[in-house]
């Protein structure tokens, strides 16, 4: 689903302005004039983001944001101000902001800031799922008897129950977070933070702020303190996705803190520590990006001491079916749905297909399945063309694959690229390249 953000503010030009210019990036959009009818909105929406004034007819937004984050600490907030005042933005990230910024001064900013705290609004997102179904996570409950599947669990489980730093490899959507938090799950940490950050969704500064914490004043923007992932994980298990995507200069200051425990914020020269387990995972090839000279060759011999790989979907075809029937299942509850029936013939299309997007891409395909379904009957007639048809003309199946989403979604470019599984970006690329815009 497109990301959901609640506008506020009294100007209604700007208001309606505003909301056009977002909603034109592929967002939903909500609009309030007061306080009070922003609050409402949140509680019947799930909201991601919020853009508030800071004066409103019936409330201060600086007080606004600390009760926003009191009742939903997963929504982020920029704050927006038609004069500077450093004192409101001091406050107001203390409070709990994103970010503050000055409208006019800083309309470029927007639509950047927007994407960058819809990132992080992910993030706190898949660290509150992880945290919750960390209780839940064990290698008992995971789906699969696979030979190869089987081996991944095995070195797991052998590895969960020591403190050594694992490395995850294997291609997108194989479940590496879900390993990961099993792995932290069966280990001596488990009643501590299990914490996750995306290395490929921040830029390098916002990465390191979030990884090492920065004091007041370190950047621009750096209105308070702020303690990284890093020092949150301490006692605990830190889990960074796609560490491959790390800068250079970031992976020599992890390489010091996986050797000694030590890090330094950004903005000062004290030395701080955190005893934190490191579960890292890649869909790269790190030893080739060590020697084309991507990858710290110190850092990749420091994490790959047990690395655990897992196969892709098409090295574990047996395990289809049964990992359809859960996903199924689970989707059922999640969309109301109930007496879903499935035809052989649709086994047989989910079985025959590579799944070049693994789990995650079964996971989609079977959602939009039970989207089109009729009479409560997934059939090959529900399936993407590529998948139902068997065909091998994989341009021409991802231009007409595009072309049939896009039609489903209205045209809603956002929605569209959650169901094919790829990020806004690719998917304006795509429609570049087969000259669909």
């Amino acid at each position: 689903m497109a990301a959901k953000i609640l506008i506020i503010d009294d100007e209604l030009k700007l208001l309606k302005l505003l909301g056009m210019i977002i909603s034109n990036e592929g967002y939903e959009v909500f609009q309030a004039s007061t306080a009070r009818s922003g609050i409402n909105m949140l509680s019947g929406h799930d909201i991601d983001l919020v853009l508030c004034d800071v004066k409103l007819p019936d409330g201060f937004g600086v007080d606004l944001v600390k009760e926003i984050k009191t009742k939903y600490p997963q929504v982020e907030i920029i704050l927006m101000t038609a004069y500077g005042n450093i004192p409101d933005g001091v406050q107001a990230m203390r409070n709990g902001a994103y970010d503050y910024i000055v409208k006019g001064d800083d309309n470029d900013r927007i639509l950047p800031l927007v994407s960058q705290a819809l990132e992080k609004v992910k993030q706190n997102r898949l660290n509150l799922q992880l945290n919750q179904s960390k209780n839940t996570a064990d290698f008992q409950s995971m789906i699969g008897n696979s030979p190869s599947f089987l081996f991944a669990k095995k070195l797991a489980e052998k590895v969960a129950v020591t403190d050594a730093a694992v490395l995850l490899t294997g291609e997108t959507g194989t479940g590496k977070e879900v390993f990961a938090a099993a792995i932290h799950q069966e280990s001596g940490r488990s009643k501590e933070k299990f914490l996750a950050l995306n290395c490929s969704a921040f830029g390098k500064d916002v990465l390191e702020s979030e990884l090492f914490g920065h004091k007041k004043g370190a950047f621009t923007g750096a209105v308070s303190d702020k303690k990284g992932l890093i020092e949150e994980a301490n006692s605990g298990t830190l889990f960074l996705d796609e560490i491959g995507e790390m800068p250079l200069d970031l992976q020599a200051k992890m390489l010091r803190v996986l050797e000694s425990g030590e890090f330094i914020k950004m903005g000062t020269t004290t030395v701080s520590k955190s005893n934190f387990r490191l579960i890292a995972a890649t869909n790269r090839d790190l030893k080739e990006e060590s020697r084309l000279g991507n990858f710290r060759e110190d850092l990749y011999f420091r994490l790959n001491g047990f690395e655990i790989h897992l196969p892709p979907l098409r090295e574990r075809t047996q395990d289809i079916r049964v990992l359809a029937d859960f996903l199924i299942k689970e989707l059922s509850k999640k969309m109301n749905l109930s007496n879903v029936k499935i035809s052989e013939n649709f086994y047989q299309k989910l079985e025959s297909n590579p799944w070049k997007g693994n789990i995650r891409e079964l996971k989609n395909t079977l959602e939009r399945s039970l989207i089109l379904m009729e009479d409560h009957i997934l059939s090959p007639e529900t399936l993407p063309d590529y998948i139902s048809k068997n065909s091998f003309a994989m341009s021409s199946v991802e231009k007409d694959h595009i072309l049939k989403v896009l039609n489903y979604t209205k045209g809603n470019k956002a929605e569209a690229a959650r169901l094919l599984d790829i990020g806004i970006a690719t998917l304006y690329r795509k429609l570049d390249d087969y000259l669909l815009k």
